[in-house]
């Protein structure tokens, strides 16, 4: 019959501390790292964990004073010994709240994307810095995808034993139906400068005198100015009829986006995966994305190792529209592209599968 002791620790392993940005629930602001933080509190929950959330206000990672203040509060009242999933916007950004409690609570940092991949060179030293104090004293990091554990390796030598991958799951939906000329363009992305809608409009302006529409599906209020700067190019360069941006869409809307398309082109100068690559995959629609982080990974290859879409340059508008040429000028090209992605899409994991590689990290932190 076992202990006291023995109890407790066991009832340890199914319980874990989930600390979030407040509003990863907020439809005017989705996100891949919001969608990812949601599904896999769920996820533990059907698996019997118990999940204890911490939502904390603030911009993160940058919420000013008040939001440091509110974070240190809420690590305050966790418990001793217990294990606390941190969502790495947040984790990266706060040494200070953090580092005190990593003597006592088992600290394992979710990160979405490193703060330190690309920051601005008059504070790429503190971030960096920052970013590789909370790490190092994790007892364990989750990452999205092999690219972001390459990176973390490579910005701070962290051991390959403490970094564990679990990469985005999706979900199984319905084959798009797509039309003979591939001409429904469709970029799920909020309208930031990151997501690189400025090439995409660049390359959009030289392919005008080709056939093609665009939806450009995300949010409009992370980075106002630049929104409203794309937008104002889009419509003063006459591209205002065939380029639009509805803002953001969720569920049924987005499903409905998905299935009107025929080629999901992403321009991100960053990315640690790509999880609307997959969700296109997901609907048989192949993809053009930038060539960054873990967008690779997330593409994948068909059967007979083809890959279900076309890579380029970042930040080369004139290869984007070089690729677009291509695949609107070339139907084989398109029916090529479209097998392998529905060869693709067999082959993709569902999020019961992240979540069981995530729980198996948090039990081995609770260990």
């Amino acid at each position: 019959m076992p202990d006291e002791a023995g109890e407790q620790r066991a009832a340890a392993v199914t319980d874990v501390h989930v600390v979030v940005p407040e509003g990863i629930d907020d439809p005017a602001r989705p996100s891949g790292g919001n969608a990812y933080d949601r599904r896999v509190c769920r996820g533990l929950a059907a698996l019997g964990w118990t999940v204890h959330e911490h939502a904390v206000p603030g911009a993160w990672p940058r919420p000013g004073g008040p939001g440091h203040a509110a974070l240190r509060r809420a690590v305050r009242r966790i418990p001793d010994g217990a294990v606390v999933l941190l969502d790495g916007l947040i984790a990266s950004a706060a040494p200070q709240a953090l580092l005190p409690q990593a003597r006592r609570l088992r600290q394992v940092v979710l990160v979405h994307m490193p703060l330190g991949h690309r920051p601005p060179a008059r504070v790429a030293r503190a971030v960096r810095a920052r970013e590789r104090a909370v790490l190092a004293a994790a007892a364990a990091v989750v990452v999205t995808s092999a690219w972001t554990r390459r990176r973390l390796g490579e910005l701070y030598a962290l051991p390959a034993a403490r970094m564990h991958v679990a990469r985005p799951g999706v979900d199984a939906a319905g084959l798009a139906r797509g039309t003979a000329g591939g001409d429904a363009l469709l970029c799920v992305a909020a309208v930031a400068r990151h997501k690189g809608h400025d090439v995409l409009l660049d390359a959009l302006a030289t392919a005008s005198d080709l056939s093609w529409r665009c939806a450009c599906v995300g949010s409009l209020e992370g980075d106002p100015a630049f929104a409203d700067g794309v937008r104002r190019r889009a419509r003063d360069g006459g591209l205002g009829h065939r380029v639009r941006f509805p803002g953001p869409r969720t569920g049924r809307e987005l499903d409905r986006a998905y299935a009107a398309a025929d080629l999901l082109v992403l321009a991100s100068h960053a990315e640690t995966y790509g999880m609307v690559v997959t969700e296109a995959l997901a609907r048989g629609l192949p993809v053009l994305a930038a060539d960054v982080g873990g967008v690779t990974e997330a593409l994948g290859r068909g059967d007979d190792g083809t890959r279900p879409g076309l890579l380029v340059p970042p930040g080369d508008p004139a290869a984007l529209a070089s690729a677009l040429r291509a695949w609107l000028g070339d139907g084989e090209l398109r029916g090529r592209l479209r097998r392998a992605a529905r060869e693709r899409r067999a082959s993709l994991s569902g999020w019961a599968a992240t979540t069981s590689g995530l729980a198996g990290v948090l039990a081995g932190a609770a260990r």
